[in-house]
């Protein structure tokens, strides 16, 4: 069993209830980015969805989440393996009966992680937009939320055997993810690919000979202002996670803040000029792309970096973006209207990845690759099975019609802009 974490101080208490506090605008900002990425007539559905979502994964972390979850220094099950503990799941009681809900370090993550939930939940939606049905979409969340994501996050941030590599085999300080690069971002988007694989892409976006088409998005300006949102919520998440997961002093969140903002500004700059590059001019949606794939990049190390490397890690993982877009879209055949694979899983591995490179830390870098080693090679596998099962009970494509019609008006029976005409003609050219 890790440690129990020490009593915070009353300033420590009340900066990390306004850093949670803070950390909704993430997920009304990315609910922003996905509608304003989406089709017009979809627009209600998918703010909906984003709602639903929300209250889906905080319902299912209550009853269940929490007690596979767990702190450092709670009950959990270990497995002996060469004289070592592998500490692999939380034992905690459902409903969160047992935990003082007080202003200990426990309840305080307890309810970060209640909020935190509903962001992972909300990244595979944006890779489904268009077409993945509502009951499904909680279904799934249900699933992320009460199994998969609290299962990662014991090991990461629960006292579990990836936080332990570094007691147990001296690789660093163990895996490291402050602010939830891979156990937020990286778990989240690579749901997002299997629920893209899963439902497949939209009706009209790919041609007969394999050529993707451009389905712009509805509305640029919601999506850039849900950037602006989204950066209050990090700043939030990153610094509550970091006081309450890695134990640190309330001095290092000036760094914290900076570093986040220095990776975002960073990377949108970098999608700008690479797109003004490549396309003659900047391309608005994919430089908000990188806008969240620096926040998302900054994650995981914004507290063990210096200012300069959150600019470089910033850079990196807003170049990555638009080539990763075209990628997946051109190469794969997967359809992501919001850009969640590249910007959450590509960009939420490459943020883990740098800590190795730029924290200073010996060993560290062997510790995330461990970490993303099982990301890729565990949490893939896993989330795609599970939903693959849960498609086969509860079909998640919306019928043909429901995307004809759009999924306001199939779903809901009334769309976000009803004095707008919102159909396109993509299915009457074929």
């Amino acid at each position: 069993m890790a440690p129990a974490v020490p009593a915070l101080s009353e300033t420590t208490t009340v900066l990390c209830v306004v850093f949670i506090l803070l950390t909704p605008f993430a997920a009304a900002g990315l609910s922003l980015i996905n509608t304003g990425l989406g089709r017009s007539r979809s627009a209600a559905h998918s703010m909906t969805a984003s709602l639903c979502m929300i209250a889906v994964a905080a319902i299912a972390y209550f009853v269940c989440g929490y007690a596979w979850q767990g702190f450092p220094g709670q009950p959990a099950h270990v497995i002996m393996v060469a004289g070592k503990g592998w500490d692999w799941i939380g034992a905690e009681r459902f409903f969160l009966r047992g935990l003082r809900l007080d202003d200990s370090p426990a309840a305080l993550a307890a309810w970060l992680e209640m909020v935190s939930v509903g962001l992972v939940a909300l990244i595979p939606l944006g890779a489904g937009g268009d077409r993945w049905r509502l009951g499904a979409s909680c279904a799934s969340t249900a699933l992320l939320a009460g199994w998969t994501y609290p299962l990662f996050a014991h090991w990461v941030w629960g006292g579990g055997w990836l936080a332990q590599l570094g007691v147990n085999y001296g690789l660093g300080r163990g895996f490291l993810d402050a602010g939830g690069s891979g156990t937020i971002h990286a778990l989240g988007g690579l749901t997002a690919l299997a629920v893209a694989w899963i439902v497949g892409p939209r009706r009209g976006k790919y041609a007969p000979d394999g050529m993707p088409g451009a389905i712009p998005g509805h509305n640029t300006v919601i999506v850039l202002f849900g950037c602006m949102m989204a950066l209050l919520g990090w700043l939030g998440l990153n610094s509550a996670g970091a006081i309450l997961f890695n134990g640190a002093e309330t001095g290092r969140v000036t760094l914290i803040g900076i570093n986040t903002l220095l990776a975002a500004a960073s990377a949108a700059l970098t999608a700008a000029g690479i797109t003004r590059l490549r396309f003659g001019r900047p391309d608005a949606s994919l430089c908000a792309n990188g806008w969240v794939a620096g926040l998302v990049s900054s994650s995981a190390g914004c507290a063990f970096v210096a200012p300069a490397a959150a600019v470089m890690i910033g850079m990196i993982g807003g170049a990555l973006t638009p080539f990763a877009v075209e990628w997946f879209e051109l190469h794969m055949t997967v359809d992501d209207p919001g850009g969640a694979i590249p910007v959450h899983a590509l960009g939420g591995i490459w943020g883990l990845l740098a800590v190795g490179i730029f924290a200073g830390i010996p060993g560290q870098g062997l510790a995330q690759l461990v970490g993303v080693a099982t990301l890729l090679g565990f949490v893939l596998p896993m989330t795609y099975g599970l939903n693959w099962l849960l498609n086969r009970v509860l079909p998640y494509r919306v019928a043909m019609e429901g995307e004809r019609q759009g999924m306001d008006l199939y779903e809901l029976g009334a769309g976000a802009y009803p004095e707008f005409l919102t159909h396109n003609e993509e299915f009457t050219q074929r």
